[in-house]
């Protein structure tokens, strides 16, 4: 007797899930991102202009990220592997979905808990939750920044996660506005029969096709919904 091949799901991730563990998220309504404006601190330029402010920020960041835990939809995505072959391509920079126990994950803008060279940007190092520091320095002798692709920047692993996409029987969006691109056009790469789910509290502001279902709801109670209904349509 011949075991079915386990159907392959990807799973696009944004701010909305992080958000429901306490994490803040930089489209607040009054634009701002802890009272920076974003060119301030996520951009090349405002490196260049000042390190030492880019730097604060995200030390900022890490430290909160060491006080907040996974989520009831980190977890649900975690129990969607025994059913699933999944891949979690995730545009949040935090390591919850580590914590959780999810298996295979792809950073499109980076990770917080890791930092590199300014020159030398293949150089990347894993560094937890503590402070960079102007004056700390890669192998080589330039400046760490923390790894995360800012804005104005190419995302290195756009290509990687097409690839992937175009291959899934099922397509999941949680927690993400649908129009921080490139990560936004994921959705247009799956087969377009293939089923795709879209789980926020807002409608995302694109055009739905037959083949989507969205479900408005949060992350903590839509993603273990969608997980009893694939489980039972499914397996």
């Amino acid at each position: 007797m011949m075991i079915a091949e386990k159907k392959k799901i990807v799973v696009l991730t944004g701010a909305g899930i992080s958000a429901e563990s306490g994490i803040k998220t930089f489209r607040d309504s009054d634009g701002l991102w802890e009272n920076h404006r974003l060119e301030e601190v996520a951009t090349p330029e405002a490196w260049k202009k000042d390190p030492e402010l880019v730097t604060r920020f995200y030390n900022a960041r890490r430290s909160q990220l060491a006080e907040v835990k996974p989520n009831a939809g980190h977890f649900a995505l975690v129990e969607l592997e025994k059913y699933f072959d999944v891949t979690i391509i995730t545009q949040n920079v935090d390591d919850l979905h580590e914590r959780a126990g999810s298996k295979n994950i792809l950073h499109l803008h980076g990770e917080l808990t890791k930092v590199r060279s300014t020159l030398h940007p293949s150089l990347v190092y894993h560094w937890g939750y503590k402070e960079i520091k102007i004056g700390d320095i890669c192998q080589n002798g330039s400046q760490l920044r923390p790894h995360i692709v800012w804005f104005g920047e190419a995302v290195p692993k756009m290509k990687e996660a097409t690839e992937i996409t175009e291959k899934c029987d099922i397509f999941i969006v949680v927690g993400t506005s649908m129009v921080v691109y490139p990560a936004a056009g994921l959705i247009n790469e799956v087969k377009m029969s293939n089923p795709k789910y879209i789980i926020d509290p807002k409608k995302p502001a694109i055009n739905l096709d037959k083949s989507t279902i969205f479900m408005e709801e949060p992350a903590t109670t839509g993603v273990p919904k969608l997980l009893q209904e694939l489980v039972k349509k499914y397996v």
